[in-house]
């Protein structure tokens, strides 16, 4: 019981957390996203029962009518790339963690904040100035054009 009751306490934490850190607090990509914080990572995950990172990114966008494959490789071969200064609610944000090239994923919620799937914390909201992600960051795509942002992105 005390295990659950941390377990809701730190989800309803983090949803605060992404409705204050948030552009897109009321927006259809956060009322996507709320409800995924807290579930575990699963190696090969793309669904609610765990979630690996290309998978829960797969997942996020197929629910906003977007396909994006199942691996974090190549969603970084689609769409547009963008400059870390210029990031927008809803970027790809990519990740050098194996020292292999691209291996891990997540999407920017804007004020300086990534949602992912980690191996060790599940579906969670991470700074990317944290010293382990700003020092295997690699880039940035622009998977929605400008009329699936607006409709996707930004509150209503």
């Amino acid at each position: 019981m005390k295990k659950t009751c941390s377990a809701v306490a730190l989800g309803i934490a983090i949803l605060f957390t992404i409705g204050t850190g948030s552009a897109f607090a009321d927006s259809q990509m956060d009322k996507v996203i709320a409800p995924t914080i807290g579930i575990a990572y699963q190696g090969g995950g793309v669904t609610t029962s765990g979630f690996d990172c290309s998978g829960f990114t797969m997942y996020i966008y197929g629910k906003l009518g977007i396909d994006l494959p199942h691996q974090s490789g190549s969603q970084f071969n689609m769409g547009t790339a963008v400059q870390r200064s210029d990031l927008r609610e809803g970027d790809l944000v990519f990740f050098n963690t194996s020292g292999k090239g691209i291996s891990h994923v997540g999407i920017y919620v804007g004020n300086g904040k990534f949602a992912h799937s980690s191996s060790s914390k599940g579906i969670t909201i991470t700074p990317l100035t944290e010293n382990y992600w700003d020092d295997r960051y690699v880039g940035a795509k622009r998977i929605m054009s400008n009329t699936t942002y607006e409709s996707v992105a930004i509150d209503k």
